[in-house]
């Protein structure tokens, strides 16, 4: 399957050359960092501008940016500064350091990462930030929450394409007995077969699933758990149904009702813009019946409002 998405390279890119103009307008008065990436017809390919082109270490053009740009508009452009692993690890780092812990980024990065992926974010963590994160998780979360949250982090689902089917049903009712048929929840069943086995595998454990209790898995996660236990395995079950449709609903609900939840908002447009983001477009217009287009439109404004439609893509 080739890219989906709507960040491609553009014809004539030039990496060294258009990392050079961003950082001349950031030398500038304030000079609009946003007329620089979105110069070429084509799409910009925003990883032209990422640190690796600039002569300078990742902090200091990090520190320059922040120095010329505020609010939600710079935390878009710092993000498409970074290589993905590097914006992974940034924004798990800024979700658990300080006072609380923002659940929802740690579950939308680990929940929704490849085995490569999450194991690649590990060792950037721990370059950038010269800590484990596992250790940084631990120290920030507790209970179940944190053993499924250490299950992903570990790396360990298999990632064949192999179905077992006495396996696959012997899942689906190790899960039913722990929950719908079990007094209490054993939630580390779930999280044995949810943290574990591969997608197809598990896609066929969901459909068992649905054969023994007549419901569907998610519908019995959320009559069972409760709270960032429930947002987790929910997350998993999701992306390993429809990844895209995952990140269509938290779109969706960063953005409906009073106010947005510009931190979702800008995670998801700045990870999956050259991931799947027209995956995501389109399971966005099949469930709501409306384009993610519109909806950033009319929840943003200004230079924000700006960089986020060219990262959604046009409106279809």
């Amino acid at each position: 399957m080739g890219n989906r998405g709507t960040v491609t390279e553009a014809s004539g890119f030039n990496p060294e050359e258009d990392a050079q103009k961003i950082y001349n307008a950031m030398k500038g008065p304030w000079v609009c960092v946003l007329s620089v990436l979105f110069q070429k017809q084509t799409n910009t390919v925003f990883s032209c501008s990422k640190s690796h082109y600039f002569k300078m270490p990742i902090q200091e053009l990090l520190d320059c940016l922040k120095s010329e740009l505020t609010g939600n508009f710079e935390m878009i452009v710092v993000g498409l500064m970074m290589p993905a692993p590097v914006y992974d690890a940034y924004e798990l780092k800024n979700a658990i350091k300080g006072a609380g812990t923002e659940e929802a980024c740690l579950i939308d990065i680990l929940a929704s990462r490849s085995k490569a992926e999450i194991k690649e974010i590990i060792a950037t963590y721990k370059k950038e930030h010269g800590k484990s994160l596992e250790d940084d998780v631990c120290g920030d979360t507790s209970g179940m929450f944190q053993r499924v949250l250490v299950s992903l982090l570990t790396a360990g689902r298999d990632e064949s394409t192999k179905v077992d089917e006495a396996q696959a049903v012997q899942d689906a009712k190790d899960i039913y007995e722990a929950g719908e048929a079990h007094w209490g929840t054993d939630e580390v069943k779930f999280l044995t077969v949810l943290c574990v086995r591969n997608r197809n595998h598990l896609l066929r454990v969901f459909q068992e699933y649905q054969k023994i209790s007549g419901r569907d898995i998610e519908d019995s996660i959320k009559r069972e758990m409760s709270g960032c236990l429930e947002d987790a395995f929910l997350a998993i079950v999701k992306c390993m149904k429809n990844k895209p449709a995952f990140f269509a609903e938290r779109l969706y609900k960063s953005m409906k009702g009073l106010g947005t939840t510009d931190s979702v908002l800008i995670r998801i447009m700045v990870a999956r813009a050259e991931i799947d983001m027209l995956d995501i477009k389109a399971e966005f217009l099949k469930m709501y019946g409306k384009t993610l287009h519109s909806f950033i439109k009319g929840d943003t404004s200004g230079d924000y409002r700006k960089i986020l439609l060219e990262l959604c893509g046009g409106e279809k």
